[in-house]
């Protein structure tokens, strides 16, 4: 099991509401919790903006119709072999498709790949989420 510490921390009244309905919303049983996810999301952005290894996943929402855009898009992805982990590709309807590529890297080849992917005319849109491996998350 891992070791607890306690500590405390002031918020003014107002604020403490706000945070105690957001985080109910959410789900989460208590304050705790939501906190330790807060500080991991602060390390998790802190280590893409120092070089750490990420993991996420680019999706791309794109007309299948558009000449040459399948063509494009593959090509892309080999130039990102050392980042790319898979690639799936679904049909949504007669005319678009999903594009989730799986990646794991350094986080500037990954945005530099999701940046070039979202470009490619023909694709109508697409995310970046990026976390950590967890490696340093406890």
């Amino acid at each position: 099991m891992t070791d607890l510490i306690r500590f405390g921390i002031s918020l003014e009244k107002e604020l403490s509401k706000k945070f105690d309905k957001r985080i109910q919303r959410k789900g989460y049983t208590n304050r705790s919790e939501s906190i330790r996810d807060l500080i991991r999301q602060d390390l998790v952005e802190q280590a893409w903006g120092e070089g750490g290894e990420i993991a996420g996943a680019i999706t791309l929402i794109y007309d299948h119709h558009k000449k040459e855009l399948m063509n494009k898009i593959t090509d892309i992805q080999h130039d990102f072999q050392k980042v790319i982990i898979s690639a799936q590709h679904i049909h949504l309807d007669h005319d678009n498709c999903l594009e989730i590529v799986a990646v794991k890297g350094d986080p500037q080849a990954v945005l530099k790949l999701a940046n070039m992917l979202k470009v490619v005319k023909g694709v109508k849109h697409g995310t970046l989420s990026m976390s950590a491996t967890g490696k340093n998350l406890t």
